[in-house]
Formats: structure tokens, sequence, C-alpha cells
């Protein structure tokens, strides 16, 4: 396996290839003499920051000795005789040919620019038609355009034309819409991540202990125990019926299937550029403009009774008053000149209607293109930090479910600004590191924060900062390195036991879903369990000596895998997936399962465990 990129998803994903897979790895890096910042050095000035909030609660000692520096391939800590380095400061056919390209099963391409991701993904086809490619990519429509192109360079240069070879797949991922749902999952309060598979919708939702002698709710499926308030113990994922049971004063995530209901149409608006009409003119503005419609009306009726004219032309003689392009009423009967004196007194009253309705409207169109200000009145909302490519991501998905967001961003120019622009999205220009930032998104009204922003530090204290003037708001960060995120999470939790906090690494939610792309397989999806995953994914049971011939119970492995549902069959005329079948079913070969597996239980299933390494250290 060849990975080739320049953050710190190619380190997770080195990583889990060889740490999860046993998989042979060549990493392409930059080399370091360019300058740019290994992804584990951030968290220097993060622990420092974090250092007095520990001191505090008196755990300085136990926080500390977890900032430590990493190795090259990060936390995890993969085994160098699996790993093998080269640098280059950029995927040319220099650096290609010295990772073995040309014999490698596999290619994964992750720098943070896509541009450079799609000149490596040309070279890499045309030195080996057969490798598996899996591209790095923001722009989604270009993806599935490159999918197209790529695959068919595969036909040509295997001379196949039948069809793409098996092994020349290109799978493209953007690491943002993988990670976007898992984050605006944690920040939602009694949801989480919706995942699909193999026609069923299931939902991850923590749920409180069981109390003694109680079973798992009808339904549901315990994915992972928690652990108990004040414990320095891990989560315990997929446990058995038994130890379920048996865990006192634990809680629990637990899966759940939900019913897919489309949103309810809403009565179509005329709109402007997406504005409604009504927001063109104050409800004042709107008021005044009827009753001077209801006068000249009242008016040019009036004009008809007195007068002898026909309906139209006395209507006519009445805009003429009105606008003061009329003769004078002089030796006309009393009421036709009183008429007159009433309509040139309406016509002053409609100058400056017009001029108002004017500027008001000018206003609102200056308006559509300025960011809005955070309203009077603003509360319980979310208050996200960072406009990136994963801030823009989380927005759009907030907005989806309809939840009020503020957004706060440094940089005018960022790529989300233009996003939360067009969906009117109240947005903070400046650094919240900077005093007031952050209370003008009303942060004291609000119920979660979503610190997203690239820096470590400035997701901490923010956080912190949050912290103390609201010390229940749910809090989300976004952290890199492991140890320390853990560091973080316990002594946020200790200081605050109040409080609802999470910390989330964005490559280490993505590196299984490319970590499976390049074995051939694909995942579902990923529930988040503090700073583990487990994985939903769909098998063939024919495929697997644990899951062919065996029944449903017995195809469950504590700890490692449990059977969620059976998927349908494609050729099955009227294909549904049952959920959560009878223990006693005995799987058929081409029955497709539904599991729920962690990393290391699903690459044992697939066969793909970690190798022997003997005498590796």
């Amino acid at each position: 396996m060849v990975v080739c990129g320049d953050d710190g998803l190619v380190h997770r994903l080195a990583a889990e290839l060889s740490g999860v897979y046993g998989e042979r790895v060549t990493v392409v890096l930059p080399p370091a003499r360019d300058g740019r910042p290994r992804p584990a050095a951030a968290a220097g000035r993060a622990a420092t920051l974090l250092g007095r909030v520990t001191g505090a609660v008196g755990r300085a000692s136990g926080v500390n000795g977890t900032t430590g520096a990493t190795g090259p391939l990060g936390a995890s800590g993969a085994s160098g005789a699996l790993v093998r380095i080269v640098e280059a400061a950029e995927p040319d056919d220099e650096a290609l040919a010295e990772a073995g390209v040309d014999r490698a099963a596999a290619l994964a391409l992750v720098y943070d620019d896509d541009e450079t991701n799609i000149h490596a993904a040309l070279r890499a086809r045309r030195v080996n038609p057969r490798l598996r490619l899996v591209i790095r990519l923001y722009n989604r429509r270009l993806g599935q355009y490159l999918e197209e192109l790529l695959d068919q360079a595969a036909q040509v240069g295997t001379g196949e034309a039948g069809g793409t070879p098996a092994e020349a797949t290109t799978t493209v991922l953007s690491d943002a819409d993988t990670a976007a749902p898992a984050l605006v999952a944690v920040a939602v309060s009694g949801h989480s991540k919706v995942i699909e598979a193999g026609g069923l919708f299931l939902r991850a939702v923590e749920r409180p202990p069981l109390r003694p002698g109680a079973s798992t709710e009808l339904g549901t499926r315990t994915l992972a125990l928690l652990p108990a308030p004040g414990s320095d113990a891990g989560p315990v994922m997929l446990p058995g019926a038994e130890e379920e049971r048996s865990a006192a004063g634990r809680g629990r995530i637990v899966l759940e299937t939900v019913r897919y209901s489309p949103p309810p149409q809403q009565p179509t608006r005329l709109t402007s550029r997406g504005l409604p009409l009504g927001s063109f003119f104050s409800r004042r503005l709107r008021w005044a403009l009827i009753c001077l419609a209801g006068a000249v009306c009242g008016l040019a009726v009036a004009s008809w009774l007195v007068s002898d004219e026909d309906p139209p032309h006395a209507a006519y003689l009445s805009l003429l008053d009105l606008f003061a392009i009329n003769d004078p009423a002089v030796g006309e009967p009393l009421g036709r000149q009183v008429l007159q004196l009433l309509s040139g007194l309406t016509g002053l009253l409609l100058l400056p209607l017009l001029v108002a309705a004017a500027l008001e409207g000018l206003g609102t169109f200056r308006s559509a293109s300025a960011l809005r200000r955070p309203p009077r009145g603003l509360s319980g909302h979310v208050v996200l930090l960072g406009l990136g490519k994963i801030g823009t991501r989380v927005l759009a998905r907030l907005r989806e479910l309809d939840i009020p967001v503020v957004c706060v961003e440094r940089d005018p120019q960022a790529r989300g600004v233009a996003l939360a622009r067009s969906l009117r999205v109240p947005t903070v220009i400046g650094d919240v590191t900077e005093e007031g930032v952050l209370e003008a998104a009303k942060i004291g009204e609000s119920r979660t924060l979503m610190a997203l922003t690239s820096s470590d530090v400035t997701n901490l204290e923010a956080v912190l900062y949050a912290r103390s003037v609201r010390p229940d708001v749910r809090a989300v960060m976004r952290l890199y390195e492991d140890r320390f995120a853990k560091a973080v999470y316990r002594t946020l939790r200790d200081s605050h036991p109040q409080a609802w906090t999470r910390s989330r690494s964005v490559s280490y939610l993505v590196a299984p879903a490319f970590a499976m792309a390049m074995m051939g397989r694909q995942i579902q999806g990923a529930v988040p369990v503090e700073r583990k995953v487990i994985l939903i994914a769909v098998l063939e049971a024919g495929a697997h000596s644990a899951l062919r011939g065996r029944t449903a119970a017995e195809a469950a492995e504590p700890g490692a895998w449990q059977l969620l549902a059976l998927a349908p069959n494609p050729t099955d005329p009227h294909p549904a997936p049952l959920w959560d079948p009878p223990p006693g079913h005995v799987l058929r070969p081409e029955d497709r399962v539904v599991l729920a597996a962690t990393r290391q239980g699903l690459a044992d299933l697939l066969g793909r465990g970690p190798r022997p390494r003997a005498g590796v250290r």
C-alpha cells in the first residue's frame, strides 16, 4: 500500500493499514526541511493552556504526561518494519517510482490540495492501470467525473474493454463529507448519526444505565457501554448479553432503526434571489401603503357618487387630483371641491411613503449581499467556530436539520462565508481569541459550541472561555492528537461534571473509511464512541467462513462484531431488510448481512488481520 499526503490524515491512514490490517505501507511525505509543521507539534501550546485548568482540579501530573511528542506516524505508533517513508516535495513521477506504485496494490492520495491529488492520480493510473486508487477530494461533482475517467483509463490500460478490472477501482472520498455527520450528531441533543445500510436507517443514541433485572429496549442493539462517572476506564465495545446485564451504572450507546420521513412540503412563496417579497418592506410601511390605497379607492368611489361621471372616468379624475395635475374645481359643486382638496392632501402623504419604500427596498438588496448579525432574543442556538472545509459541511448539515446557527470566522474570504451568506446565517467576523467575539455570537444564550478550526489551541481556548461564561454549555472540539484529546476530555469532565464535552479528530473519524476503500471494501458508516469508532458494514455471508452456514446467534462475536440485520438481495422480487433476525436463522451464502464491528474485528472477519511480526519491535 502507498499513502501520499501532507497532513494528519496520512499518518492516521498509514497507522490504520499497518496496525489493523498488517499491510506493508510506503508513506510519501514532504521533507521536513520545507518548514511544513508536523501535526503533532501543534499540541504544545494547547497542552500549556490545558495545564492551567488541570492544576485547578489537581490533575496536573496526569495530563502533562500525555502531551509528549508522537512519532513520525502519530500516536498510533505503526511498526517501522511495516512502514517505509519516502520524502518528496510533491508526488511526481520520481516519487511515485521510488514508492513502488508500479507494483503496489493500492494508492491513497490524501493531500489537502485537490489539484495535487488529481495530477498524481493521472500519473499513477498511467504507470499501473490495475492500481486501486483512493483519492481525497473536496469537490464532490468533480470527484464523480474523475472516478469515471480513471476507470475508463484502467480499461484502456489493461485491454479489458468489457469492464473495469476488479482491483483497479477508483474511489473518491471527502474527509469533510465523511466527518460532518458525526460532528453534527454529537452536537445535537438526543440525536446521533443516521446511517443508511442495507435499506435501513440506523441511529445511534445515548441511553441511561439499565435498571437491575431490566433488559435492553425492544428493537435496539447495544453498541458500547460507557465508563461510569468518575472512572478512568474506557468504553466496552459491542458487549455480550451477560456483560451488558452485569454492567451496573454504565450508560450505553444503542443502535435503533428509524423511519425516514421527508420534510413536509412548504407552501411555495414568490421570492426574489431567495428573499421573500414581504421582507422588502417593513410591517409599518406595508400597513401605511394599504391604508393609503384604501383611501384612494374611497375617494374614487366618492367622486363617482358625487359627480355624474362613469366609474372609470371618476377614478381617473381622482388620480389626477391625487397627483395635483388636474385643473382646480372652480365653479363646480361643493362636493367636488372638497374631494379635490382631500385628494391633494392624500397625495402629499403618498410622496414620503414612496420614498420610504424605495429606500427600504434598496436596503434589503444591500443586506442580501452582507452577512447577518445575530438577532436580538436569539437563544438555544449552535455557535460554530471555523468555516473551513469541515465547518462548511457541518454548517450545511445543521441548516438541513433546521437548527439555528451563529458562525464565527476570522477570515472573511473563507470558503464557508459565502455559504453562510446564501443561507442567511448570522456570522461574526473576528478572532475567537479576542475579547467580545464570542459575546457577539451570544455564547451565553447558546446551547452548543462547536470549535472546528484547524488550531487545537484556538479550539481549546474557545471552549475554556465558553465554560467560564456558561458552565453548562455543550462543547464539541476538533483536536488532533489522541492522548492529548483524551486528557482534555477527562479534565473538562472532572472540572465541569454538570457539562457535556466531546472531542473529535477528523482524521481519526475518516481514516477507517479510507483504509477500507484501499482494501477493496466499502463501509456504510461509523459511530464514534468517545475516541473509538464502531463501523457499520454490509457483507455477503458466503464470502466469510465466520458467517456462512451459521445461525444469527452463532455469527456474533462479542467485542468484535454483531449481526444487526439481513440486507435485501437485489435479485429478490420484493426486497425488504430484516432487522434483528431470529437467533435460529441460518445464514445462506447469498445472504447480505449488516454488521456492527470494531476496526480490528472487521479486519479479522475479512481475513486481513495483522500479520505475524516476529522480530519486529
